[in-house]
């Protein structure tokens, strides 16, 4: 079963969850390591290499 646009999420969480994606891309794209990136924003590695 596929989830709805957004996954269910309100829209100020959508915005942060956006906000997250776009620090951490930029700090991949400046070649920082996805473990120090991840534990500054508190998400799970894998997340920051998606």
């Amino acid at each position: 079963m596929r989830y709805p646009q957004g996954g269910g999420l309100t829209a100020e969480r959508q915005q942060f969850r956006e906000e997250l994606r776009l620090k951490a891309a930029e700090r991949f794209a400046r070649g920082e390591a996805s473990s120090v990136i991840a534990m500054d924003l508190r998400v799970s590695v894998r997340s920051v290499q998606r």
